[in-house]
């Protein structure tokens, strides 16, 4: 059953246009099948599925990651499709490379009616009406995340019906463009800031997690990359700002109860400008970092008189981690317990702690909320 939903999902249209992540899904999903569950390493699948050579550093080059990344996307955009001929869900968890199989649980087909004794005819009507008021019970009272989480988080940006903006900003990158022969010693004078260059490519595919769920919402949004947006343009309309520390929106986030405080080592979270214990033992760059923190801000900001929602870690992986919370109606179910009642209509803040785990986020875990 596996291999035959494997079949139909590498052949669908969300997959058919990356040979590479068609020849990653299914050497992850064979190898799980078979066992090899040991093997599902960065490193391995570096060396297996993209051909690295034996001595491929897994630190100095995050390909394989980037394409897991974008292999969780596709899957979230392939079920989201409901396929009727899917018997088995094919899940690759964040944090790991160990694919997850989940079987559909469809409701039975009625089978026909058969004649019935007259006398039977009333106890029958009024189970049916009995069992009729019992399942509406159930389903008014039983909680409803999938969609509850999502929309009670989401519904004061969507609530002006105007396209949000999904935004990422550029990163600092400084050159040794003085330099460029390599002639002469390599001196910190002579590298030059390069500005509106370059952005992350997690925070690339962060926003673009987000704009996937706005798009199967139907809510409009337009994409904004790099510095394709400016501080007006977010006065026209909601706005979600997404990128890692370094960028120009950390400016906004200052002046939030918790923000992330770059000014002085260790980097880690601040509450009214005081570092908290919520720091990290390294550079956000550091290939061997462990673990992260993030801040999901949804605030009315008076500076652009619209609702804007931040989503930053101290590194890429906080970012990574916190759009899966806010993408994710089960992670941010969970989330939203920790908030006060009526919580609905006011700013927000939730810290997050993540795991980094083979160079992947882990599923992250609150460690403060702040409502006002």
């Amino acid at each position: 059953m596996v291999r035959e939903e494997l079949d139909r999902v590498l052949a669908s249209h969300d997959f058919q246009a990356s040979k590479l992540c068609q020849s990653f899904l299914r050497y992850v999903v064979e190898s799980a099948l078979n066992g090899h569950t040991d093997g599902l390493k960065e490193r391995t699948i570096g060396i297996e599925v993209f051909g690295k050579p034996t001595s491929y550093d897994p630190s100095e080059d995050a390909g394989v990651r980037v394409k897991a990344g974008e292999v969780r996307k596709r899957l979230r955009s392939y079920y989201s499709n409901q396929p009727a001929d899917a018997k088995v869900w094919i899940e690759l968890p964040s944090g790991t490379y160990v694919p997850e199989f989940h079987l559909f649980k469809r409701a039975e087909q009625p089978t026909p009616s058969k004649p019935w004794v007259r006398s039977w005819t009333f106890l029958a009507i009024s189970g049916t009406g009995l069992l009729g008021l019992a399942l509406a019970a159930f389903f008014f009272l039983r909680p409803h995340p999938a969609a509850d989480a999502l929309d009670q988080f989401w519904s004061p940006v969507l609530q002006s019906h105007q396209a949000v903006f999904v935004c990422t900003a550029p990163v600092p990158v400084y050159s040794d463009v003085r330099n460029s022969g390599g002639e002469n010693p390599t001196r910190v004078e002579d590298f030059v800031l390069i500005p509106n260059r370059f952005v992350a490519v997690s925070d690339v595919n962060s926003a673009t997690q987000i704009a996937e769920m706005f798009s199967r919402m139907g809510e409009p949004y337009k994409l904004r990359i790099g510095n394709d947006v400016s501080f007006r343009d977010l006065r026209a309309a909601p706005a979600v700002l997404v990128g890692f520390s370094y960028t120009q929106w950390h400016e906004i986030g200052e002046h939030f109860l918790y923000s992330i405080d770059l000014s002085h080592r260790p980097f880690g979270v601040s509450q009214d400008g005081a570092l908290t214990n919520w720091t990290i033992k390294t550079h956000p760059d550091d290939p061997e970092l462990n673990e992260d923190y993030a801040i999901v801000s949804r605030v009315y900001y008076p500076g652009t008189n619209s609702i804007i929602v931040e989503i930053t870690g101290i590194s890429h992986y906080g970012t990574e981690a916190a759009a899966d919370l806010v993408t994710n109606a089960a992670l941010l179910q969970e989330a939203l317990r920790r908030l006060p009642a009526g919580w609905q209509q006011k700013n927000v803040q939730i810290v997050l702690h993540v795991e980094v785990i083979s160079g992947s986020p882990s599923v992250p875990t609150v460690v403060a909320t702040h409502v006002w």
